[in-house]
């Protein structure tokens, strides 16, 4: 039984390496890479925003397709994954110090042109915000800019803070951009509180308007009812006037007494 349960676990092992090869496959190559950073950049909007805030593969005017945008209001934010890895693995896995150097060089070039190729998203003559997010599906890169061990210029500001403040390109991770969707998606909750106060507001505007129209139609039948009041006591005045003349003729002693009619309809001016 033993045997057999280990032979269980050997397979289950065997499998897993199976899959960790399968994933270092895909990881080296960059199309395949892309593929799996575009889908990990999917997987957390889809897991955070509503279907219709976001899309993948959106095109511009001009030919250009980013990865994804998100829909605030009348403008969208552009999103562009960026796996770039080789170099990377290289320079993590570089022991000699002045060949690390170079080869942290040369990974920070290569992240320049990445957050270049984020930059020209930015399009806010097609409705684009001023800014743009460079998605980095690997925590050790970020984290690597974060602390200036890539990157880092002789001001000690690192990549990430250059990108932001000189191409508009925020750079992030799974984890911060989590934090990032996070507000944006609070902030699509407040503009949908913003556009039903408003659209609550515009019915209320349209019931003031429909009461001022009911009150002055029910002012207008009052003075009609007022107006109809005297002329039936008019009536009858001169009804009784008639009658005195017809008593007189006849000498009956018996007349007509018609009933005036009081007004007692009350106005307000407010």
């Amino acid at each position: 039984r033993e045997i057999t349960e280990m032979k269980h676990v050997n397979q289950k092992v065997a499998d897993v390496s199976n899959e960790l090869k399968i994933l270092q496959d895909i990881l080296k190559n960059p199309k395949q890479r892309g593929v799996l950073g575009e889908y990990y950049l999917e997987t957390l909007l889809k897991n955070v925003l509503p279907p219709a805030s976001y899309q993948m593969q959106y095109g511009f005017p001009d030919g250009n397709i980013v990865d994804a945008v998100v829909f605030v209001k009348d403008k969208i934010i552009p999103i562009d994954s960026k796996f770039s890895l080789e170099n990377y693995n290289r320079m993590a896995e570089e022991r000699e110090p002045a060949r690390k150097k170079d080869l942290a060089k040369i990974f920070e070039n290569d992240l320049k042109n990445r957050i270049t190729e984020t930059a020209k998203y930015i399009k806010p003559e097609n409705g684009t915000m001023e800014f743009a997010f460079m998605f980095i599906p690997h925590e050790a890169i970020y984290y690597d800019l974060l602390v200036g061990t890539v990157g880092a210029g002789e001001d000690t500001e690192n990549l990430i803070q250059r990108a932001a403040s000189k191409y508009k390109v925020i750079i992030v991770s799974p984890t911060s951009f989590l934090a990032y969707l996070q507000t944006v998606l609070q902030g699509l909750k407040a503009m949908q509180i913003e556009e039903s106060a408003k659209e609550i507001k515009k019915r209320v505007e349209e019931l003031g308007k429909h009461l001022k129209a009911h009150e002055e139609y029910h002012n207008k039948i009052g003075t009609t009812l007022g107006t109809v009041i005297n002329h039936y006591n008019t009536a009858s005045k001169e009804l009784r006037k008639v009658d005195k003349d017809v008593l007189r003729i006849t000498g009956a002693s018996d007349g007509i007494d018609p009933i005036l009619v009081e007004a007692s309809i009350e106005r307000t001016s407010e």
